[in-house]
């Protein structure tokens, strides 16, 4: 009974093996692509960008600029920003030559007096998705203008 699990569990083994690395049999009409080559079609010149220290209240905006690598058309569907306080932009009918480029504008609402981290997904040809970054820290400004120096006269005379 032993050597019959054992016989068993070896060939639930091998086979759960041979799957992870056989492949898929894909008919010649279809256009299957691995995660390296999606991953090279669409292209950000950075997927990161830090604003550093910004005053409270005042709204920020970075460019990521965007290249399409592959040999076909591309098309951004969707972009996602992981808060209300960042608002993407992008131009949504654009269709994306091959060797093209565009732009995703990013603006980051500093209302919030601390460090942010915010996450922006991008998804391109239904499927395919990036993520791009932005950080930066918030500081907070004075609720009041500096007291007038009233010692400034004196300094006149």
């Amino acid at each position: 009974m032993k050597q019959l699990f054992t016989c068993l569990s070896l060939l639930c083994l091998l086979s759960v093996a041979r799957a992870q690395t056989g492949t898929v049999p894909t008919s010649s009409t279809q256009n299957v692509l691995t995660i390296a080559q999606a991953d090279e079609l669409l292209t950000l010149k950075e997927t990161e960008f830090d604003f550093g220290k910004i005053p409270q209240g005042k709204p920020v905006v970075h460019i990521f600029e965007v290249t399409n690598k592959s040999n076909t058309s591309l098309k951004i569907n969707n972009i996602n920003a992981s808060c209300g306080c960042t608002t993407p932009e992008w131009e949504k009918d654009k269709v994306i030559a091959p060797g093209g480029n565009t732009k995703i504008t990013v603006g980051y609402n500093a209302a919030a007096e601390g460090p942010f981290t915010k996450f922006i997904t991008v998804t391109y040809n239904d499927t395919q998705s990036k993520q791009i970054t932005i950080k930066g820290e918030v500081w907070k400004t004075p609720g009041s203008s500096a007291p007038e120096n009233k010692a400034i006269n004196d300094l006149k005379n």
